[in-house]
């Protein structure tokens, strides 16, 4: 609901900002009526699928369609909405996949070589099952005429580019004094806090190590190389992470490295072996047992739907009239 409402709001205090309407919008379900978000609120929907698919060829044809998605979006199928967003392709309307919703279209087919993101919590999972789609933890991506962004608050950043793209920065600056906004962000900024909020941690040694060990999950490196990296010796990053959080760094590295097994398990049908592989353990054995002595459970129990990805957690962007549908 935050990106859905978010990405509305943008358009409605563009057209109030600009003093005329700049930019309609209609919002479509797959077979109309109201959807329920997962927070329990109702969106009523004001069109379909199968109506929006003879308008592309209307004077009502939309210049951008924009899917939101959330929840369980790996087993979700449609046909007729791949179908439609290949029409839009096809009849030059730009797509837009907030949340989840890179996994819609990457489905109908439309990310194949196009840089697109998707929420860091499904980034791995959908890295592992698209391998030949380029996709990376921004807060939004635009490729052409293909938009991503990660879902949340990044929706408001996404669209007040498309604004800026079509008005400038003025209006975008009017838009943010309304929605008390303090400030745009880039598309290229990270989705998850900064390591100085996440940890608290100022010390620039040590958000240059976990930087490392993100980056080398599946073939992690030994705490030599990480201090050869740094120009330190092993015994004072062993202190050094010991101070500033209370661990070892091959703990904490083991930690990031279960933690991405976790979503890898939720979120994918990869065989548990391979995702052990994945996340840089030598065996399943030693996975499993790693898994079982932090979680409390095996890597089965967890594919099996004994508990959800949320029950537990390491702590660790012309004055012509533009239709959005």
């Amino acid at each position: 609901m935050l990106a859905f409402s978010s990405a509305v709001e943008v358009l409605r205090l563009a057209n109030r900002v600009l003093g005329y309407e700049a930019y309609r919008w209609r919002v479509a379900s797959e077979s109309g009526g109201a959807v329920q978000a997962v927070c329990g609120l109702s969106a009523v929907t004001n069109s379909s699928i199968s109506t929006e698919r003879r308008r592309l060829f209307e004077e009502c044809r939309p210049s951008m369609v924009v899917i939101c998605a959330d929840q369980d979006v790996e087993s979700y199928s449609s046909k007729p909405l791949e179908a439609w967003l290949r029409e839009c392709r096809h009849c030059g309307v730009a797509v837009s996949g907030v949340g989840t919703a890179a996994y819609i279209l990457a489905k109908a087919g439309l990310l194949n070589d196009k840089y697109c993101t998707i929420h860091w919590e499904k980034l791995p999972g959908f890295s592992e099952r698209y391998m030949e789609v380029p996709v990376s933890a921004v807060i939004y991506q635009v490729d052409g005429n293909i938009w991503t962004c990660a879902g949340g608050s990044a929706s408001l950043d996404m669209m007040l580019h498309l604004v800026q793209r079509h008005f400038g920065d003025e209006t975008v600056a009017g838009i943010c004094e309304q929605a008390i906004v303090e400030r745009v962000r880039a598309p290229n900024e990270r989705q998850r806090l900064p390591l100085s909020q996440k940890h608290g941690i100022l010390n620039q040694i040590m958000i240059k190590l976990i930087e490392q060990m993100e980056h080398h999950l599946a073939e992690p490196l030994s705490i030599e190389k990480l201090a050869k990296s740094v120009k330190r010796s092993r015994r004072q990053i062993e202190r050094l992470f010991r101070s500033e959080l209370g661990r070892s760094p091959l703990s904490y590295y083991r930690e990031l490295r279960l933690e991405r097994a976790r979503m890898l398990l939720t979120q994918s049908a990869i065989p548990i072996v391979d995702i052990a592989i994945a996340c840089g353990f030598v065996s399943a054995s030693h996975f499993s047992k790693s898994f079982r002595d932090t979680y409390g459970m095996a890597p089965q129990e967890i594919r099996r739907g004994r508990v959800t990805s949320k029950q537990f957690f390491l702590n660790i962007p012309t004055n012509d009239l533009d239709e959005v549908a």
